[in-house]
């Protein structure tokens, strides 16, 4: 028989772990509209982008650039591929990513793996960049996850986990600001949804979006 008893359902890590969603959530949204989250909210969108690409790649596709924008936005110019798969990886790829990093951060391994991943990421987007935000965010983050490895192998300031933690719950944060901005608070006739919109003829509201998130 199941025992659907809470007591005892969480050991410390684990309340660490919970505690350190909640704070960076709070945190998040404390700090919206400062430019202390520029830089993270810029990285969210290179993932976005980036899961534009990786959509293309799969559908076998051509990937001719990257764009972020200081805005906030961003473009991924692609030729071939799959076009209603490639217009909404955007929007599920920054929803894929923050579970992806959330998880990754449970642990020190996953989370170097993560870490790693993301600089590789990063390096590789370097020499498809077309504009020089988007390759000044590449140099900048791949030095600060530098930096903040040699700390944690270095010295007793061991925040990567919690690192990657943040940037994960902020590409969830993202993802959902992002339907809600686009096609709930206002109309963009040239976000991803409004193009996925005239290629298919499934409903692609902002409930919609909401749901499949």
């Amino acid at each position: 028989m199941a025992n659907w008893e809470l007591k005892n359902c969480c050991k410390h890590e684990q309340t660490v772990f919970i505690a350190a969603i909640g704070v960076s959530i709070v945190v998040i949204l404390c700090l919206w509209r400062t430019f202390l989250l520029t830089p993270f909210k810029l990285i969210t969108v290179f993932l976005h982008e980036t899961s534009h690409a990786l959509a293309c790649k799969l559908t076998c596709g051509q990937v001719e650039g990257i764009q972020v924008l200081a805005d906030e936005g961003g473009a991924t110019h692609t030729r071939g591929g799959i076009y209603c798969v490639i217009l909404p990886a955007g929007y599920l790829g920054s929803s894929f990513w923050g579970m992806v990093f959330v998880l990754a951060s449970t642990k020190l391994l996953t989370a170097m793996i993560a870490a790693g991943c993301l600089v590789l990421a990063l390096f590789v987007v370097l020499f498809v960049a077309k504009n020089w935000l988007l390759r000044g965010l590449c140099i900048g983050f791949i030095i600060l996850i530098a930096v903040i490895w040699l700390l944690q192998e270095t010295t007793h300031v061991r925040i990567l986990r919690y690192a990657i933690l943040f940037i994960g719950v902020m590409n969830s944060l993202f993802s959902i600001y992002d339907i809600y901005d686009d096609l709930i608070s206002r109309r963009v006739n040239s976000s991803d949804a409004e193009k996925f919109a005239d290629v298919c003829p499934c409903p692609c509201n902002g409930l919609a979006w909401g749901v499949i998130w």
